[in-house]
């Protein structure tokens, strides 16, 4: 009965749970500060970093015995176990900061609504705020994953879509009535220029996470047919969505942009200049529930790729039970854990300035984690093309060797680039906030990057070696 329900989900419903894990309208502001530049940086991002991330996972994932815990096996089969183990904690441990950019911008949004500032800007309150509600969607989480996949195709569609449909043609009725586009937009670059490729690491944010669904491959009807033509369809929508969100906002706001209410601001100037409206309201409230639907997404799906870890041994056996809803739940109580750790941190550590350290931060930190993890996933996959090309796969990218290492020599370049430009300061900070920003990050991102090399070798090994151990003498006994 169990392996029916787990091959029984739509098409639909993989497109919403994966474009819900990475289509995002929290970055739309901080798009919207490169002015033209947005349109280079999406169309860069996606056609030079998100296709390649979703052309080389589309095969790798159908490579007869990768098919397991995902990113650990497409990394750890041809660099190793302890590469493998790195990715697939860099694949998660990013969610766990990326939870609190999201849940800032929830915040940021129902303060604005609510028209309660001290929610947003009270370090206290907006703590409080990020933690109740995470833990909240953590417990719905225990019901299992058929309440996360109904709650990220409503979420898609009316929270993400609806909104962005909305503010694009409320935009267009705006200008057509004479309203000017801002300064801002109106003499920007479409190419931007030195200190402003800072804005790389953003862009690219937007487009991570599309491989976390890999792990759902089989609960679809027809993978091996499915899987790339979605992914395919998936980095199209992703192009156009953040393009006319970030656009909007970019055009109608003039001066300074906030991050985590940069969003109400441009519809509440679409609709009601002087005032916050119902119909402000509303939306505002489904964006809310569309970031909401995202964050449930991300709460569970990494966590397939520890479990797996924790069979093998690289992380302690009683990870990998599940309740009778089939649901980690040791893994996902660490994690809230976590969560609440890093929403202290960030929150507090940016000394309550308005929350946009705290909120870009978080952002960047977000990025470098992950990027951790497609360069060792890039490194993997010229491995497997120049190595391994004997094993049987049902899906490659097409054009042969050469257009394959092309694919991803563009998607390492554009990685290893944003790794770079995450410490440039962005122009919109003071020189003071700047310095407090690199601090808190670079801080953050070197302890990141040693904890799971340190753990594998004082845990996992050890571990791995009793087990051996211990299995080879119970073999012995009932000899």
């Amino acid at each position: 009965m169990e392996k029916k329900a787990k091959t029984s989900m739509s098409k639909f419903a993989f497109f919403a749970m994966t474009a819900s894990l990475f289509i995002t309208v929290y970055e739309y502001p901080t798009f919207a500060t490169s002015g033209k530049a947005l349109i280079f940086f999406l169309l860069l991002c996606g056609l030079c970093w998100f296709l390649p991330v979703s052309l080389c996972s589309a095969e790798l994932a159908t490579i007869d015995g990768y098919q397991e815990g995902g990113i650990y096996s497409w990394v750890g089969k041809p660099l190793g176990e302890k590469f493998g183990f790195a990715a697939l904690f860099f694949q998660w441990f990013q969610i766990t900061v990326g939870f609190v950019t999201m849940i800032y911008f929830i915040v940021g949004t129902l303060s604005y609504v609510l028209e309660i500032p001290a929610i947003n800007n009270d370090p206290t309150f907006k703590f409080l705020a990020v933690v109740g509600i995470f833990w909240i969607l953590t417990l719905l989480q225990l019901k299992g994953t058929e309440t996360t996949a109904r709650l990220a195709k409503y979420g898609f569609s009316i929270g993400i879509v609806v909104p962005v449909i909305l503010m694009f043609l409320l935009s267009i009725h705006y200008f057509t009535d004479g309203h000017a586009i801002s300064h801002a937009f109106r003499h920007s670059d479409f190419v931007p220029k030195g200190k402003d490729f800072a804005a790389l690491t953003s862009f690219v944010l937007a487009y991570m996470g599309v491989e976390a669904s890999a792990t759902h491959i089989s609960e679809l009807q027809n993978p091996k047919k499915d899987y790339p033509k979605l992914l395919l369809i998936l980095v199209l929508v992703g192009i156009v969505m953040s393009t006319i969100g970030g656009s909007v906002v970019s055009m109608v706001l003039n001066g300074k942009i906030s991050s985590n209410q940069g969003v109400m601001d441009t519809v509440t100037q679409l609709i009601s200049p002087d005032h916050i409206s119902w119909p402000v309201k509303i939306i505002g409230f489904l964006i809310s529930f569309g970031i909401v639907a995202q964050v449930s997404s991300w709460i569970v799906s990494p966590t397939e790729g520890l479990q797996f870890a924790a069979t093998k041994g690289l992380l302690p056996a009683d990870l990998a039970k599940k309740n009778q809803n089939g649901v980690p739940v040791k893994i996902l109580m660490i994690q809230a854990m976590i969560v609440t750790a890093w929403a202290a941190l960030l929150t507090f550590g940016s000394g309550g300035s308005g929350g946009n350290i705290a909120f870009q931060t978080a952002i960047s930190l977000t990025v470098l984690i992950y990027l951790s993890a497609y360069i060792l996933f890039f490194i993997a996959y010229f491995t497997v093309v120049n190595k391994h090309s004997d094993l049987k796969r049902d899906y490659q990218v097409p054009g042969g060797k050469r257009v394959k290492l092309i694919v991803a020599s563009l998607g390492l370049f554009i990685s290893v680039s944003a790794v770079g430009t995450a410490f440039i300061v962005p122009s919109t900070m003071s020189k003071q906030d700047g310095k407090l920003y690199l601090m808190l990050l670079g801080v953050c991102f070197i302890f990141t990057i040693a904890i799971p090399f340190l753990f594998y070798k004082f845990y996992s090994i050890p571990n791995k070696k009793s087990l051996k151990q211990a299995k080879e003498l119970t073999s012995h006994e009932h000899d």
